[in-house]
């Protein structure tokens, strides 16, 4: 039986984690939430400890400093206890469970190994080419990553997703790629208030990729990728209001 233990990592995202937590609390196939404040300067972490009392499956673990991404989720993966992991960003807009069981369904119905979103927003290359091979949102079986926490703590802070894509593809991983018609990410330079500022963090993931890979690495992942697809027929059902708007 496929349980589901979320991950979601989160800096200075109090504007938008309320959101997002409430719509992964109110799914019903996701039996742990987990949420990893790293380190914040704002309110996020305050504001996911606020449904803990209401919602006793979800944990919220606080670093004492800003880690980066891999080092939070690696954290996550530590505490966590279910067969699988879904990996969430914690800034999303427009998420709805319909969009998280689309996501689970590949996996827990043993048609995909592993599933990858892809966002109504992705760079537009990603959606015509059927793939976004740097998104965070992911289901995959916990101990692919469980068995190699020392080499996520050696990792860049946001060398993460193509440190997977290699995992993946050394084991051939059929892989979803589920469509998220409704969901965005919000942009960066959105985020941080000015184009220079957005530039730069953008800047910084880049060079933690290319870290982590080189970009005729990059080429071949996504090349690899696409050829492990696997066609599943599994798309979101139409949201409803209280989905849209869970409580």
């Amino acid at each position: 039986m496929t349980q589901i233990s979320c991950i979601i990592p989160a800096y200075n995202e109090a504007p938008r984690i309320a959101a997002v937590l409430q719509t992964v609390l109110a799914h019903r196939q996701i039996f742990q939430v987990i949420v990893v404040d790293d380190g914040s300067s704002d309110d996020t972490a305050q504001i996911a400890e606020s449904y803990q009392r209401a919602h006793p499956h979800l944990h919220v673990i606080r670093q004492s400093q800003n880690g980066g991404k891999t080092a939070a989720v690696a954290a996550g993966i530590a505490a966590s206890t279910g067969s699988h992991v879904m990996l969430l960003d914690s800034d999303l807009l427009g998420l709805g469970t319909g969009d998280l069981g689309a996501l689970i369904a590949p996996v827990a119905s043993g048609a995909a190994d592993v599933s990858i979103s892809l966002r109504r927003n992705a760079p537009r290359l990603w959606r015509m080419i059927g793939l976004d091979y740097i998104s965070g949102e992911r289901v995959l079986a916990r101990d692919l990553l469980a068995e190699r926490l020392d080499q996520l703590h050696a990792l860049p802070r946001f060398g993460l997703e193509v440190f997977m894509n290699r995992l993946w593809i050394a084991q051939s991983a059929r892989i979803a790629v589920v469509a998220w018609p409704g969901v965005d990410s919000p942009m960066k330079y959105a985020k941080l208030g000015t184009w220079r500022k957005g530039l730069a963090a953008d800047a910084k993931m880049m060079r933690d990729i290319f870290r982590t890979i080189t970009p005729a690495q990059s080429l071949r992942q996504v090349l690899t990728m696409r050829g492990l697809r696997v066609s599943t027929r599994i798309q979101p059902h139409a949201q409803t209001q209280a989905e849209r708007n869970p409580r």
